[in-house]
């Protein structure tokens, strides 16, 4: 008769399930060794606690539970997460006086772990390294998505080279979430009313360190088939799905937070996919307050902030204005109080073109009061996409700002690279202001760096060596065929390339001259190898005809085994990649690239950039730092610039790239490379890190707009009265606004620049007289002018007696809404110019 090993107990079961759970673990590894003793080989194949816990037979967990040392490991654990948990965090130290509790975060997808497949990309690797960064600095972030059934689609690649698209379950239970529960300890269900009916939205919660991330799903036994079929596929579908989408993940996320209680100052929009949430947060504080919708609107915009990631016109969700009727009519008359017509006038630049399409980002636009793009050059560019909504104010007054994007750095660095850190910083580097990193890298010697380099190229040779059968190999009719074995080299210089494969991003513009790439490769003295992955939009098919040529490049016999494309791109394969490489290619068309954060995630393992002058990059690069595509202009898709690039990027390489790579001194060192190394480190990855992003957004948007919304919020405030008095009346009275005899003058001749206005039906008090030139040196020339002296006939004069920096011809008066109450122009587009 064998023993059996006791049951754990309650406390000890609970301990794991809360580890398992708080997805803390995707990037704190102190809790590495308990899972591995919980079940070795399942923790190496899956490096998941919550799938190891979970598929552990109970009679094994009994029994590696019952080791002393596990209990001591569980026990460390814990203490390590009540540590973190309560310590003092950077937002708590700097704005102890700060009124913010808390910033509701909406995005479509969000990619937190390979264990959480709720991701396509780069937007949901911007929203979930954010998630994460917010809770290392202690800001009160909640967070909402959809849990989708499928998630993005997988990726297989069949002998023709072609790319299929397979579409597997995501069993809730196997993921590290939990359903939410009412207080009774059931299921939580949101009831939301339709023109057809009741539908239900269940919820469930994942655990992110401090934050928290509630998904919704549509799968309800209680709904009909057309209803519980909305979450299943993220980015799949037609426009109807798109739209029911984004009326699930907004005004049902909304209301989801507003039932469980919470009541956030900031509404942060990731795209404008989320925009009806501040429809919906409207409509909550209407009947809260018990006050019109339109009202609520003022108060509901003063505390939301619109992210965009959109470089082109087309990168809008758009939907037909009959689809909007047919699905949002009930919503908007029932429970807005708006007409459909005026609902639709939300998302369109010409209300009164009811033919026009209703744009996402418009409504975004429209809803929030302040906007911004994620580079400085994506600033730009989208304040050219949005000057429409704003006819005559000069572009650079087009209110969208930037902040740049940046990575989760302990998501992305590898082992060799995170103790080459850990020894220069400290463990808590990444929780803080990052002052001083930059300088501790500066002090390391070439050696730590190179060993550190090798170490981490060397760990992705070996992962890539164990999981290439499975990830490259298909079972088809003709049997088993599997794509050619690489014979990847440790001393090689390994360039990486992964990205969606999309026109604009160029996947082949290497490609370009297959010959000359291939004399590159051929070289024994200076070995190169090259490991790609991406996938093809299932709709995409010039994207899909990329992934084929590179598929039958890598087959070529005379570099076969030097070129390797991996099946199926994934978050897990991204970190090993971008721990490896020493190289990271990227060439979109610019300014198609909005930001762009694959090549950031390289920066902390000390890999090296050769990117087009785009997104993040175009304000990152020096020759310090790496290598730079194109000349800082735009050429949209000529191909004779296509072909310009790509002579440009062999030239690099051969000349720039390889030599420095391989010039090595008695020590086996390349100093000119571990030179670009050590300031790449030290310069770009603290700034290009989600630290300062999120330390930004904080600072630059959550506290000034969180003090307007309370200001706007307080109840019997004249805060929002005002805002929205002072709206109507612009609206009304700016086409009564009269500009008179305007003088512009120098100082030499006794007078100051002044000017006569008539103010028409408007309260004087709401305007600023302006006069405006355009920036000499990106300095801006605006010189407001005071009230003087109120004359006959309602006409008041106006001066200044500030100088007037470069030609007096180069002004012009301008009057516009006065910023104080308002955010102007977001909330008041109106501008009138001296003829």
């Amino acid at each position: 008769m064998t023993a059996t090993s006791p049951r754990p107990s309650r406390a000890t079961e609970t301990a794991l399930k809360i580890l398992a759970l708080d997805l803390h673990w995707t990037w704190n590894h102190e809790a590495d060794l308990l899972w591995e003793s919980i079940n070795p080989d399942l923790w190496e194949k899956t490096r998941n606690p919550w799938i190891t816990l979970t598929r552990t037979p109970k009679s094994d967990l009994a029994t590696a539970l019952s080791d002393p040392d596990t209990k001591a490991l569980i026990k460390a654990s814990m203490a390590r997460r009540k540590y973190e948990l309560e310590r003092r965090t950077w937002f708590t130290q700097k704005h102890t006086e700060s009124s913010l509790s808390e910033v509701a975060y909406f995005s479509m997808e969000f990619m937190l772990s390979e264990a959480l497949p709720i991701y396509s990309g780069g937007l949901g690797n911007v929203a979930a390294d954010q998630l994460k960064a917010a809770s290392d600095l202690g800001v009160p972030v909640v967070a909402v998505g959809l849990l989708y059934a499928q998630g993005y689609f997988r990726q297989e690649i069949t002998p023709e080279g072609t790319q299929k698209a397979l579409y597997p379950f995501n069993d809730p239970a196997h993921l590290p979430i939990q359903p939410v529960l009412t207080p009774e300890g059931e299921w939580f269900r949101l009831s939301v009313q339709t023109a057809t009916g009741e539908i239900w939205l269940r919820a469930w919660k994942a655990v992110i360190g401090r934050a928290t991330l509630y998904l919704l799903d549509t799968n309800d036994p209680a709904n009909p088939p057309a209803i519980r079929c909305i979450t299943t596929q993220l980015y799949g579908g037609d426009a109807e799905l798109r739209l029911r989408q984004e009326m699930v993940l907004g005004i049902g996320g909304w209301r989801l937070l507003h039932v469980l209680g919470h009541r956030p100052e900031i509404c942060h929009l990731n795209e404008g996919h989320a925009a009806f949430a501040a429809l919906e947060r409207a409509r909550c504080i209407a009947e809260d307050l018990n006050i019109p919708f339109s009202q609520a609107q003022i108060i509901a915009r003063a505390g939301t902030l619109f992210t965009t990631h959109t470089a082109v016109p087309a990168g809008f969700d758009l939907f037909p204005p009959k689809l909007i009727e047919s699905h949002l009519t009930f919503y908007s008359e029932e429970r807005l109080g708006l007409p459909i017509q005026e609902f639709l006038a939300l998302g369109r630049l010409n209300p009164e073109n009811t033919d026009e399409f209703f744009n996402m980002a418009y409504l975004a636009m429209k809803s929030s009061c302040a906007v911004n793009g994620v580079s400085q050059l994506h600033g730009e560019v989208s304040r050219s996409l949005f000057a429409p909504l704003f006819p005559r104010w000069p572009q650079r007054e087009v209110p969208v700002s930037f902040v740049t994007n940046g990575v989760h750095t302990p998501t992305w660095d590898s082992v060799a690279a995170d103790d080459l850190w850990t020894r220069i910083a400290g463990k808590g580097r990444w929780q803080g202001t990052l002052e001083g990193l930059g300088e501790a890298v500066r002090h390391l010697d070439d050696e730590s760096l190179w060993q550190m380099r090798c170490a981490s190229r060397h760990g992705l040779l070996q992962a890539l060596s164990e999981e290439l059968p499975s990830r490259q190999c298909t079972v088809g009719e003709d049997g088993l065929w599997c794509l050619p074995t690489p014979a990847l080299r440790p001393d090689a210089l390994t360039i990486g390339f992964a990205r969606r494969f999309a026109t604009y991003k160029r996947p082949d513009l290497i490609l370009h001259d297959e010959e000359r790439l291939v004399r590159l490769l051929k070289d024994e003295n200076r070995p190169v190898q090259i490991i790609l992955a991406g996938k093809a939009h299932p709709k995409d098919m010039e994207g899909q005809a990329m992934i084929t040529r590179w598929v039958n490049f890598c087959q070529r016999q005379d570099i076969v085994g030097k070129v390797v494309f991996l099946a199926d791109y994934d978050m897990a394969l991204a970190q090993k990649m971008v721990q490896g490489v020493d190289l990271w290619l990227n060439t979109p068309r610019r300014p198609w690239e909005a930001s762009g954060t694959s090549g950031m995630k390289v920066l902390v393992n000390g890999g090296l950039n050769l990117s087009e002058r785009d997104g993040w990059w175009a304000e990152a690069y020096t020759p310090e730092v790496g290598w730079a595509l194109g000349d800082g202009l735009e050429h949209g898709g000529d191909p004779a610039f296509d072909h310009t690039d790509a002579q440009e990027l062999y030239r690099l390489l051969e000349e720039h790239v390889l030599p420095e790579f391989f010039e090595r001194d008695e020590q086996g060192i390349p100093r000119a490379w571990t030179a670009k190394i050590r300031e790449s480190m030290a310069r770009l990855t603290p700034h290009f890190s989600a630290n300062r992003t999120v330390r930004e957004y904080t600072e630059t948007f959550y506290l000034p707009l969180s003090e307007r919304y309370r200001e706007r919020h307080q109840i019997n405030n004249a805060s929002a009265t005002d805002a929205f008095d002072r709206s109507k009346m612009l609206q009304a009275g700016w086409s009564s606004l009269r500009i008179g005899e305007v003088v512009i003058s120098g100082k030499d001749n006794g007078k100051s620049p002044h000017a006569f206005i008539h103010p028409g039906t408007i309260d004087p008090k709401l305007l600023d007289v302006q006069l405006y030139a355009e920036p000499i040196e990106e300095k801006v020339r605006i010189v407001p002018l005071h009230r003087t002296e109120d004359l006959q006939d309602g006409w008041i004069a106006y001066e200044t007696d500030a100088d007037l920096e470069g030609e007096i011809s180069d002004y012009t008066l301008r009057i516009i809404p006065a910023m104080d109450g308002l955010c102007v122009p977001l909330e008041a587009p109106f501008i009138l110019w001296q003829r």
